[in-house]
């Protein structure tokens, strides 16, 4: 009986019926355009002193838990918008993902940063920090985790060196085990940006990063690949999903490339959105992707930051995303109408936005140092003629981007952006190494040497490169940063009219 636990515990979670009571609000809620018009910021939760890189709810959906570029995670009482706990995180850079382990009663987090490390954080019902160690290192930033379901002990974190780390926290001291080094298509490490578990089969994942392709992998399969020596080689996915307008070199002429994936609820469709691209669904029930994608959500714009997506709903109902233009929109995924558009970031960007593992309820994160916590309380119609010139502006601005070359900036300028704040706040880019016994850790491994030209590259796009790289190489960081080019040896009323957005 126990071996069966994790497979009764998946299937009672995918098949989940909100039950005789909860059954008729979430028909009413998430079935109607009607009431997720009135999606509107309604709480504001505002102690950070940074950007908020992200947001996530507990399992109860009781506690918020937000990580900054201040370095501190807070826990929220999000519905009194009071702080339960706030304290320093340790790590040396920006915090970019925290979240709760499963099945911990909310006491045990998780967190990964631009300095490389992912860090265990376990604290007391009263709010204090208890204990806080080192678990993993990236050579580089480490940008997402997964959390399994149900597995308290068991994650996976990846970074820009290209790596996938499993984290098995049942030990005294934290077990880790690098089970992929993900290439490119040159043989190259390939930047990592998001990584999300299969929500059917706990055994598979899907990363995206540097390129325009997700691709899933088997933890199984990885296990066998390894080397006699056992370390980890890069392998080929299982599935792989990119739209046929994208695959080739000269298609993706500006390097679209995907900043955040999720699946679904039920693990049958994984959403990507892509860098100053369009956001697409694909069914991840095929063997194999010929380049058809089931749906693609448009109007927003993603550029300037790593911008998260995600599915509303207890059933993946809609479709939710911010954008470069300070705005949250909100998809309906069958019709792909814009259902909801409201003002999320008041510096300009919105890059988190985390459903309520229950409720219609939303959080949403971005630039400026506040978090928004969405209801469905207004009664204000959404405003579609300021609708249609934002994503008549955002259309406008992409295509303006093309015609200056294709080159991709976004993630240029904020990664020079977080880099001089550091150095202002830091005055050195020394990592921490407080903790650094708690573990076993090749962090001399020779990574990516920065980005460089290819050999006879020439033309526009290579001193457009070489003017990257200069401009990286000015600042005081503790790392070179690496790119795709990388040579390695070893993110209303009742009656208001949904504006449909879909493109053929």
């Amino acid at each position: 009986m126990a071996s069966k636990l994790p497979f009764l515990l998946r299937e009672r979670r995918i098949s989940f019926d909100p039950g005789e009571v909860l059954a008729p609000l979430h028909s009413t809620i998430y079935s109607s355009n009607s009431v997720m018009s009135r999606l509107s910021p309604n709480i504001l939760l505002n102690s950070h002193h940074g950007c908020v890189n992200c947001i996530h709810f507990s399992e109860s959906g009781r506690i918020l838990a937000s990580g900054s570029d201040d370095l501190h995670i807070i826990l929220w009482d999000w519905e009194k918008g009071t702080q339960l706990a706030n304290f320093e995180s340790k790590h040396m850079s920006n915090v970019f993902q925290a979240k709760f382990m499963p099945l911990t009663n909310e006491s045990v987090l998780v967190s990964a940063s631009r300095d490389g490390q992912v860090r265990r954080h376990v604290v007391s019902s009263s709010g204090e920090l208890v204990a806080t160690d080192k678990v993993a290192y990236h050579n580089d930033s480490a940008h997402k985790l997964a959390i399994e379901p149900d597995n308290p002990h068991v994650f996976l974190s990846c970074g820009e060196d290209g790596s996938v780390l499993e984290v098995d926290l049942r030990e005294d001291v934290p077990q880790r085990n690098k089970i992929l080094v993900c290439k490119n298509g040159k043989n190259h490490r390939l930047a990592l940006y998001s990584i999300f578990i299969d929500p059917s089969n706990y055994n598979q994942f899907a990363i995206s990063g540097r390129d325009q392709f997700a691709r899933v992998y088997d933890r199984r399969v990885l296990a066998n690949s390894r080397t006699e020596a056992s370390t980890p080689r890069s392998c080929e996915p299982l599935q792989k999903f990119c739209p046929s307008h994208l695959e080739s070199p000269e298609s993706n002429f500006h390097k679209a490339n995907i900043t955040c994936l999720v699946y679904s609820h039920d693990g049958k469709e994984l959403l990507c959105s892509y860098n100053d691209e369009d956001i697409y669904t694909f069914d991840t029930t095929v063997n194999s992707c010929n380049g058809e994608y089931l749906k693609k959500f448009v109007g927003h714009r993603n550029n300037a930051t790593v911008k998260g997506v995600n599915y509303f709903g207890l059933k993946s109902e809609y479709v939710v995303s911010g954008s470069d233009c300070g705005h949250v929109f909100l998809w309906d995924k069958n019709s792909n109408d814009v259902v909801q558009f409201f003002e999320g970031d008041s510096e300009g960007v919105v890059n988190c936005l985390e459903p309520h593992p229950h409720l219609p309820v939303l959080a949403v994160s971005g630039l400026d140092h506040s978090i928004k916590v969405c209801t469905p309380y207004s009664t204000r119609p959404m405003d579609t003629e300021h609708l249609k010139e934002v994503i008549s502006q955002n259309f406008k601005d992409r295509k303006e981007s093309e015609l200056a070359g294709g080159e991709n900036y976004g993630f240029l300028l904020e990664f020079l952006m977080h880099q001089y704040s550091r150095s202002l706040r830091r005055g050195t880019g020394e990592r921490d190494s407080s903790d650094s016994s708690s573990y076993s850790e090749d962090e001399n491994e020779e990574g990516p040497e920065g980005i460089f030209v290819e050999e006879g590259e020439e033309g526009e796009e290579g001193r457009r490169e070489v003017v990257e790289r200069r401009l990286i190489w000015q600042f005081p960081v503790s790392r070179r940063r690496h790119d795709d080019d990388d040579d390695d040896d070893s993110d209303t009323s009742s009656d208001a009219e949904p504006i449909n957005c879909a493109q053929s």
